[in-house]
Parts: structure tokens; C-alpha cells; sequence
């Protein structure tokens, strides 16, 4: 996706899902997952969706997230069609405009939480310095502009996924999935996770799309909703 075509699109929604069906094929039969979900997401929003463990919604983020195509529907990422990109586009989308934040923080243990964070600007091609720049600044906006240099294993578990979640700003995405990104954490430490991710949505305008069992983070969202049989109610 060129920066000509996104700015086209920067009066439209900033994604929207349309008569969207998942179904897998598991001995012979066929399971259907999603049946018919229709969705707008506007740039700022932010949405809590819950629902029983196993009812689709980390499948439903993967489809918004360009991870998994729907077998059956319409896609729509800034008015262009998700998934008649070619896989060049969709990864350049994926790096640049779609941050993921889940459960478990996914850090390379061998580095700091400043190479963990910058990774995504290397990965586009930006400079070195450009690249360090760009994580410094994200990681003050999480609180850990005095912990850059410390490696995964010397952070607190809210500190790594804080750093997770600097990693999926970095590129100033318009739009961050998060797949219980407080499940693994202690009450307080989650609390304050929830707390940094609608502060991050109010204030960089970032829209936000949160799958959670956390009845507290679901209610400081915008929005709530349930997955429920294949559909969102």
C-alpha cells in the first residue's frame, strides 16, 4: 500500500470487515468459526471484544491483522481490498500500518528492550540511527526511557510487554490488535497495561481492537461486544 492510497482513504473508515465466514476443515467435517461478521473500525476507536475461550476472536483478529484470510468475505483496509494484496504489499502493510500486542510478549531474549523495540524500523528499511531514534522516543512514551538497555529477562513481566507494545508503535501504526495483552499478568500489573493502552489510544489516535476476558479493560473501551456462535452481538 503506497502513501497515495492511504491518504485517499484517510476520511475512511480505518477498517471494515463485511459479511466475513471462517470455517476449518478437521476430519472431514466443517467447523465454522465466524458466520457473517460485519464491522466498521474508524480511526481513535477503541473495541473490546469478548466471548468464551475457543469462539474465534484471536481467529477474528488474525483476519483484521492480514494474518489469515476469511474463507468467505470482504476485507477492507482503509478502502482497499485486504486480500487481493499481493504478499509484498500486505507485509509492508503488516510492518508499517497494523501493530499486534498478545498475551505473551513474544521478546528475542538476547536483546535489549531498545533492539526488541526498533526491530519493526529495521525491518522497513529505516536507518540505524533513524530506527534508535524512533524506539527511544516510544519507549519514554511507555515509561521505560531508564530501562532501554535491559534485556527481557531483566524486566518485570509488565515492563516486557510494555515493550511489546512500544514495539507495535514504533511505525505509527493506525491500527493496534491486541490478543489479551493483560491475560498474563497480575491484576495490578494489568490494570496499569490497560491503562497505558487507552492512554496511547487517546493520545496518538491510534485505533484499538482488544480481545479480552478482562471485564475492567472491556469497560474503559469505547466500545464492547461479544462473540457469540460465529457472530458479534
Amino acid at each position: 500500500m503506497n502513501k497515495q492510497e492511504l491518504m485517499e482513504g484517510a476520511e475512511s473508515p480505518m477498517l471494515r470487515l463485511e459479511n466475513v465466514f471462517k470455517s476449518f476443515h478437521h476430519h472431514g467435517e466443517v467447523i465454522e468459526i465466524l458466520r457473517g461478521i460485519d464491522l466498521v473500525i474508524h480511526p481513535g476507536d477503541s473495541i473490546a471484544i469478548m466471548g468464551a475461550s475457543g469462539v474465534g476472536k484471536s481467529t477474528l483478529l488474525n483476519i483484521m491483522g492480514s494474518l489469515d484470510p476469511p474463507s468467505m468475505g470482504v476485507v477492507r483496509f482503509r478502502d482497499v481490498n485486504m486480500y487481493q494484496m499481493d504478499e509484498g504489499r500486505l507485509t509492508r502493510l503488516r510492518n508499517r500500518e497494523i501493530g499486534f500486542v498478545f498475551q505473551f510478549h513474544h521478546l528475542l531474549p538476547e536483546l535489549n528492550a531498545l533492539e526488541n523495540t526498533l526491530m519493526p524500523a529495521l525491518i522497513a528499511r529505516h536507518p540505524k540511527r533513524s530506527a534508535v531514534a524512533m524506539a527511544k522516543d516510544v519507549l519514554s512514551k511507555v515509561g521505560l526511557e531508564k530501562r532501554m538497555m535491559h534485556r527481557a529477562g531483566e524486566l518485570s513481566g509488565g515492563e516486557q510487554q510494555r515493550v511489546a507494545i512500544a514495539r507495535a508503535m514504533i511505525m505509527h501504526p493506525g491500527l493496534i490488535l491486541g490478543d489479551e495483552p493483560t491475560g498474563n499478568l497480575d491484576w495490578l500489573t494489568g490494570h496499569d497495561i490497560a491503562d497505558l493502552l487507552l492512554r496511547l489510544n487517546r493520545e496518538e489516535g491510534i485505533a484499538m481492537v482488544i480481545a479480552t476476558h478482562n471485564q475492567r479493560l472491556a469497560e474503559k473501551m469505547s466500545k464492547q461486544m461479544e462473540l457469540i456462535d460465529g457472530q458479534i452481538r
